[in-house]
């Protein structure tokens, strides 16, 4: 078993085990923030939390044109979330989720089962050294983790050796304005190490123009992308309350979710989702 420093999944894999209510509610599908928009307007609740998790999920995989028939990698692929999302909604279609930490692969095992006609598997393993074979994938999805990777210059190399020719790389991450930047670099001087301690080591420095480069520094361009900063604003709320259910300390929460928000609300720190797609040739 490879090691991990997850704080919140320490926390969150054994209340979830014991069936606690409201962290399986929150967060006994998807461990990400959610998307709110008009059709589907905030009011604090867990089941709305949920679904606004299950909206960004599925934000993710449209953005990476997933369907039908489709072998697609879900990279960081936490308890199975987004694996449940996509066998609920596609058919035919080759499922494969990556993480390092052996206890969330163990979860989604228990948890998602594949429907005729599909398969699912979860592989241990380092999104920066993926085990797998050259062109493998027609999709790969990373929902909000690329923050803990060791190196994103890495993981994009390894996107572009394992998609296929016309295939597309999906995610979605927190993306500092290029001016804020050098903020961001300096943050642990203000709210990082409150942040450290409920979600592990994180780098949330790298800007959407610094994305674009990481894409195109190995071939892939950038086909779509969508700041859905606003969208995103009520998980905050959502998750300072559920803090007191999971043991962190309040001060800590408060404290690192608040930092977050503000810079977040200035318009500094912005969460967006972008696809990209490699060459369906050699260049």
């Amino acid at each position: 078993m490879m090691t991990v420093d997850l704080p919140y999944f320490d926390m969150l894999l054994p209340q979830l085990d014991r069936g606690e209510q409201d962290v399986c509610t929150a967060f006994g599908r998807h461990v990400h923030w959610g998307y709110w928009d008009e059709a589907h307007p905030a009011n604090g609740s867990l089941h709305s939390f949920a679904a606004a998790a299950e909206r960004m999920c599925q934000r993710v995989c449209d953005a990476g044109q997933t369907a039908d028939g489709q072998k697609i990698l879900d990279v960081g692929c936490g308890i199975g979330g987004t694996l449940a999302s996509l066998n609920e909604r596609f058919d035919g279609v080759d499922l494969t989720g990556l993480n390092i930490d052996r206890r969330q692969l163990d979860y989604a095992e228990q948890h998602v089962t594949a429907q005729d006609g599909n398969r699912i598997a979860l592989v241990e393993g380092d999104a920066c050294a993926m085990p797998f074979e050259d062109e493998s994938f027609d999709v790969v999805l990373a929902v909000e983790c690329a923050f803990h990777f060791s190196s994103r210059d890495r993981f994009f190399a390894e996107v572009a050796r394992v998609l296929r020719p016309g295939g597309k790389l999906a995610l979605c991450d927190f993306m500092p304005i290029n001016a804020a930047v050098p903020f961001m670099f300096t943050q642990r001087l203000l709210f990082s190490g409150y942040v450290n301690r409920i979600v592990g080591p994180t780098n949330i420095s790298c800007s959407r123009d610094s994305y674009v480069k990481l894409g195109e520094a190995v071939g892939l361009s950038l086909i779509g992308e969508e700041d859905v900063t606003p969208n995103t604003l009520p998980t905050y709320s959502v998750v300072r309350r559920i803090a007191r259910r999971v043991g962190v300390h309040l001060v800590t929460a408060h404290l690192g979710t608040a930092g977050m928000e503000l810079v977040g609300r200035l318009g500094l720190l912005r969460y967006m989702i972008l696809a990209l797609e490699k060459p369906t040739q050699a260049r």
